[in-house]
């Protein structure tokens, strides 16, 4: 098959974004070059690779057997690209993926003890959706992701070969309160406890924030984006909020951490089934060592 270098990076930047519209700007094309790029691998290959939804597009079982070869090709053209160009390999670094809870204390943890004891290894990160990143991991992007799994703790997507995920820790979900609110007090917070409250949602995923499952419609009072600013609400007694047990360690002055049984979530690490590289291997485990900190 006649497969052009370009058409397998658009491939790839599709398959992680999600949307033409997202790859063709990532890339820098007009979405009608994405959308020929894509049609004449398909031709080449004699199959349909992307399956056209509602909500974006998603590659077919032809469109991630081409994705899955896709990735390896491209990473070999790109080390041929820097050994001819005089620069080092990047055998040192690590690309890692993360929620945004883990990169408030959990990730920086983690970094910090890998400067001391492997200070040659990169890692180069960034924050995302759990979507986004098992995408990411799927195109070759990533190496590593760090990802939140609720119960009933079902596989992140139905791609084969399945990902390869190990569990870091499991802890409750907990709820973040103004220091001189009641619960704060509370030696134990319970379900019922939290009818009624004024609630500080994530502006964009719905009512996050607010305890899954209360069985009231609740109130909302404030949204916001990032996690500091929801705890900022929270110090400043705006209202009170949910956060990872991750984040107990790093809350302003002015909140209190409470938990709440009955909603365990799990910090798990995902990655392609594979073999691990030495860097890859030691950042691991220094994601353990912080997860169990």
């Amino acid at each position: 098959m006649d497969l052009s270098i370009t058409g397998l990076r658009v491939l790839r930047e599709v398959a992680e974004r999600g949307t033409l519209t997202a790859a063709a700007g990532a890339l820098g094309y007009t979405q009608s070059a994405v959308s020929r790029q894509i049609a004449t691998l398909e031709q080449v290959v004699g199959a349909v690779l992307l399956e056209r939804r509602r909500d974006g597009v998603r590659l077919t079982a032809a469109g991630q057997v081409v994705l899955r070869r896709a990735v390896n090709v491209l990473s070999e053209v790109s080390a041929a690209e820097r050994e001819l160009a005089g620069l080092p390999d990047e055998g040192g670094v690590v690309r890692l993926g993360w929620f945004a809870s883990a990169g408030g204390a959990l990730v920086p943890r983690a970094l910090a003890a890998l400067r001391r004891s492997h200070p040659a290894i990169t890692v180069t990160s960034r924050e995302g959706s759990t979507p986004s990143l098992v995408r990411a991991l799927r195109a070759g992007t990533l190496d590593l992701a760090l990802l939140a799994a609720v119960p009933p703790f079902r596989p992140f997507d139905t791609v084969s070969p399945p990902l390869r995920v190990s569990t870091l820790t499991e802890r409750d979900l907990c709820v973040a309160v103004p220091a001189g609110h009641p619960l704060a007090a509370a030696r134990s917070v319970s379900v019922e406890d939290l009818r009624g409250q004024r609630w500080i949602a994530s502006s964009s995923a719905g009512e996050m924030g607010v305890w899954p499952g209360l069985d009231e419609r609740p109130v909302i009072a404030h949204t916001a984006r990032d996690w500091l600013a929801k705890l900022a609400l929270v110090a400043a007694g705006a209202g009170i909020t949910t956060v990872p047990a991750v984040l107990a360690a790093v809350v302003p002055t002015g909140v209190s951490v409470r938990q709440v049984g009955g909603e365990p979530r799990r910090l798990v690490l995902a990655r392609l089934p594979r073999p691990l590289t030495g860097p890859a291997g030691h950042v691991v485990d220094a994601l353990r060592a912080a997860a169990a900190d």
